[in-house]
């Protein structure tokens, strides 16, 4: 077997890992939250307290991540077609957005605790939601503008 033709097997990696990783954080970020959501709801059903729907958009949260994996994994999917396969890009690009959403999950977590115990607090919780997120979307668009280079 040629070396090349052996790599070739592997042409899909850095696609693989860009969404899976991202997933991955996802599916550990969505579980934290839920999780503390249905605590939340709990607590809030033992005092008779009306528990807060929008303990739903915490829990949702980590989602996005997916969508932005899915993102690299096509710009990766344009340079594959041209012969770059762009492993590291995917395998750490994926990691870190889903390092994004393991964390926000966390910290949504946290959110759904303090909104259901305050009944406040909902925008703030929020905001540092997204200031975390936006780590991913770095990510995304740090390497999106570094695929385009080594692509076209």
């Amino acid at each position: 077997m040629e070396p090349m033709s052996a790599l070739v097997q592997f042409k899909d990696l850095g696609m693989a890992a860009a969404v899976s990783l991202a997933a991955c954080g996802s599916a550990l970020g969505t579980g934290a939250a839920g999780m503390a959501a249905i605590g939340a709801w709990k607590k809030c059903y033992a005092q008779s307290k009306a528990a807060p729907f929008l303990l739903l958009a915490f829990v949702g949260a980590p989602l996005t991540q997916i969508i932005y994996g899915m993102i690299l994994m096509n710009a990766i999917a344009a340079a594959v077609a041209q012969g770059t396969y762009l492993w590291g890009m995917g395998i750490l690009g994926g990691l870190a957005m889903g390092a994004s959403a393991m964390m926000q999950g966390k910290a949504a977590a946290g959110a759904s605790d303090a909104l259901a115990e305050t009944g406040k607090g909902f925008v703030n919780y929020f905001i540092v939601l997204g200031i975390i997120e936006t780590v991913a979307l770095f990510v995304m668009a740090f390497l999106l503008g570094k695929v385009g280079v080594l692509a076209g």
